[in-house]
């Protein structure tokens, strides 16, 4: 049973109840069915729901572990399938799609999506089936899944040597001194905050290169490829230079705050058109783990943020607007 740690950081007085809805995204009810059950304790003592937290407390919580399924439940969620054969299939993920299951999405995941369609997965950890690398939920494009043990053992191992492609397309506020700048900040969970990771010197080695596709008034698109693949690299390492994904909700909230004069009402409207993080796996190139014949995948800006890339052009959307912004040009 994991124990979480709270510190109670905010200087207005807050119901425990309301504080660990907030703070661990439950509901009223269940953040008092933790209470009830003794699994919460403020400073080492059991805690009624409406105990008045004072800033500075520290607010411990025993998570019950949640029982997943035996068995992988078919979803019919429709999957955009760009390459398929008897060995591995290639993904167009949609955003809001969580990877594989996991405590609050055991029904309703890309691994789901796949059951249901009868492909098989083979490899991975138990619940991951077929799952060689991961895109965060709301990040969309391009993913690799394993359909033999060899197939998932040969993309791992070819993961691990840097010889599978990953670039990913970002609308990020600001410019970028330098192209491509080298991100090497070692990346670890943040310690208070389970959900978030931070830069932390005792993190482990991460790096990401960023180089500027074009420059849209108080924003870059960047092209970014992963030399690692930590949870949130890129988010995580754009925020900490400075320059955060637009739309993120963690790392880069009010983004369009870094921008001031006159600019800055412009910011705040093509803020108001993120639906999400616009960060976008584009690009995915990789030998094949039994052919051995070399693939490439590419995949255009989606839809949903097709407004916000147009409004940041200052144009209509165009219909390739990677294509049409140079993003699969050079090697970078």
């Amino acid at each position: 049973m994991p124990l979480l740690e709270l510190s109670v950081l905010s200087p207005q007085t807050e119901r425990l109840d309301r504080f660990l809805a907030d703070q661990l995204q439950l509901s009223r009810t269940q953040a008092a069915r933790l209470v009830a059950e003794a699994r919460v304790t403020v400073g080492g003592q059991v805690a009624r729901a409406s105990r008045t937290l004072l800033r500075g407390e520290q607010v411990q919580v025993a998570i019950p572990d949640e029982e997943p399924p035996r068995q992988l439940v078919p979803a019919p969620i429709p999957l955009v399938i760009v390459f398929e054969d008897e060995h591995l299939a290639v993904i167009d993920k949609p955003a809001g799609l969580v990877v594989h299951p996991a405590p609050g999405h055991w029904d309703d995941t890309l691994v789901n999506a796949l059951v249901a369609r009868g492909t098989t997965l083979a490899g991975g950890a138990e619940g991951r089936p077929g799952i060689v690398h991961r895109l965060d939920r709301d990040t969309s494009g391009l993913m690799v899944v394993a359909k033999t043990d060899l197939a998932h053992r040969k993309l791992g191992a070819m993961l691990a040597a840097r010889r599978v492609t990953r670039r990913y397309a970002a609308l990020a506020w600001g410019h970028l001194d330098e192209s491509p700048t080298v991100i090497d900040a070692p990346l670890a969970r943040h310690p208070r905050d389970r959900k978030k990771v931070t830069v932390q010197a005792e993190g482990r080695p991460s790096r990401t290169d960023a180089y500027v596709v074009a420059r849209l008034g108080q924003t870059d698109l960047l092209r970014l490829e992963l030399h690692t693949g930590r949870t949130h690299q890129i988010r995580v390492h754009l925020a900490h230079i400075g320059h955060p994904v637009v739309g993120d909700p963690v790392y880069g909230a009010g983004g369009s705050r870094r921008i001031t004069g006159p600019a800055r009402g412009e910011a705040e409207a093509l803020e108001r058109l993120a639906p999400r993080q616009a960060l976008h796996a584009a690009w995915l190139r990789f030998r094949h783990p039994a052919s051995g014949a070399d693939l490439e995948f590419r995949s255009e800006w989606p839809a949903d943020l097709a407004p916000l890339l147009g409004r940041a052009l200052g144009s209509v959307a165009q219909p390739e607007m990677l294509r049409y912004l140079g993003f699969f040009e050079g090697h970078g």
